[in-house]
């Protein structure tokens, strides 16, 4: 039985292009896999907290020396470590702010890269034999040719944390120019159903 972990970002509700990217992802891959588990978690009502120095003491302090107040500390980032240890496919879907993504997002990249956990002691990733899909909504357009292409933050530091903790096979859906949906140019459907195929396609593995 496969799961799918789904990591949401988006403060904007139904609004959102990445979540309804989102939507049409996972009813693909539940048509796909059935008998699988989709687990979904939510960034922006989880409210993570940024790594501050009670975090950092626990972090670097031997487990077997863990207080109970560091343990707690800690609980949390354990939890979504255990989440994505337990997914076969990860789906990161994201606005893209200023060139690189929001805040809540980093905060969980910041509870999800442990050592002895996600990141072995000597550098290598230990999260093996994954997928992921990562779902971007931006308003610019930053893919091979564009102008701007440079300034494709987001993509390149998702696919090097995720090469970092050992996800190697990342396939990227790239919703730009989505601002011509806000501006009334193009309706929200129709954009969506530009990334249908590649939906389809991305959700098809096992």
């Amino acid at each position: 039985m496969s799961t799918l972990l789904v990591i949401e970002t988006s403060p904007r509700g139904d609004f959102s292009i990445s979540r309804n990217l989102t939507h049409r992802f996972v009813k693909a891959w539940q048509t796909a896999h059935p008998a699988g588990v989709v687990v979904q978690r939510e960034l922006m009502s989880s409210k993570l907290p940024f790594v501050n120095e009670s975090w950092l003491q626990a972090y670097f302090t031997p487990p077997d020396q863990h207080s109970t107040a560091m343990k707690e500390i800690l609980q949390l980032s354990n939890d979504l470590v255990a989440e994505l240890l337990a997914a076969d496919h990860l789906v990161i879907a994201t606005p893209v702010y200023n060139y690189n993504i929001p805040a809540a997002l980093k905060a969980w990249v910041d509870h999800i890269v442990r050592k002895g956990m996600t990141l072995g002691h000597d550098g290598k990733g230990l999260v093996l034999g994954k997928k992921a899909t990562v779902l971007l909504a931006s308003g610019g357009i930053y893919t091979e040719g564009s102008p701007i292409q440079d300034r494709d933050i987001a993509t390149q530091y998702l696919r090097l944390i995720l090469n970092v903790i050992g996800i190697s096979d990342v396939t990227f859906i790239a919703a730009g120019g989505a601002k011509a949906v806000d501006l009334g140019e193009v309706g929200r459907d129709e954009f969506l159903s530009r990334f249908d195929d590649q939906i389809e396609r991305a959700s098809q593995y096992i």
